[in-house]
């Protein structure tokens, strides 16, 4: 208990920092709003984290992993601040030795997402991924994954359509309880990019189907077909 309360102090303390830094005068707009959304993600992060946690130990890990997303979604964007889906997904699964070309298939056309999007998407995958393998079909010998997108035009408005889906021998069940990784894909990314998404489950599979615009405030895509993989 006196790790956890160490933990939340150093926290509150980072978070007191940020604020100041926010408020300093001569940052760009620009930064300090995107400063302000990740810090607003990261706090949503560890609350809903501890609600869900049954142990400290559990709040640990989870939050640890959940934690490293920004880290690593910053050190694969570009300059302009974006980020390439289909790096975000194999970097994602390569953190559970899940690689492209052995487990894992990864396709679909080029695709660059905004900051904030890419971090919300990134924490998506990373909840997909974890359940895959600490409770599904992946953590298996014989599991495999596919995430595979497309663009659709809908009403003229350019829409990816992302397709992830699991394999293997075994059964996989669905969950009994609404847990966190549910509110990520279902209500997170409805709210910051305006997605739907529908998880299935079946005996053999299991598949988690994403739509969301591509616009100024989400992301772009490569309109001549050029980088699909």
């Amino acid at each position: 208990m006196a790790d956890l309360e160490a933990e939340v102090a150093a926290l509150k303390a980072d978070n007191a920092r940020l604020r100041r830094l926010l408020d300093e005068e001569g940052m760009p707009d620009s930064l300090r709003h995107a400063f302000r959304d990740t810090v607003a993600l990261l706090r949503a992060v560890m609350r809903c984290t501890a609600g869900s946690a049954i142990d400290v130990e559990s709040y640990d890990a989870h939050l640890g992993g959940r934690l490293d997303i920004f880290v690593r979604v910053r050190s694969l964007t570009d300059t302009l601040g974006e980020a390439d889906l289909h790096t975000l997904v194999a970097d994602e699964l390569a953190t559970y030795l899940v690689y492209e070309g052995e487990q894992a298939t990864i396709s679909g056309p080029k695709v660059w997402l905004r900051p904030k999007p890419a971090q919300v998407f990134a924490l998506a995958l990373h909840e997909l991924a974890t359940n895959a393998i600490e409770h599904g079909l992946l953590g298996r010998s014989v599991g495999a994954v596919s995430v595979t997108w497309q663009i659709e035009q809908n009403e003229g408005v350019p829409t990816l359509e992302l397709l992830w889906k699991e394999t293997g021998a075994g059964t996989r069940v669905e969950p009994s309880r609404r847990g966190f990784g549910t509110m990520v894909v279902e209500d997170m990314l409805a709210y910051d990019l305006g997605a739907s998404a529908e998880l299935t489950y079946e005996p053999h599979e299991v598949r988690c189907r994403i739509r969301f615009p591509l616009d100024a405030e989400t992301g772009r895509f490569a309109e001549d077909g050029a980088g699909s993989t």
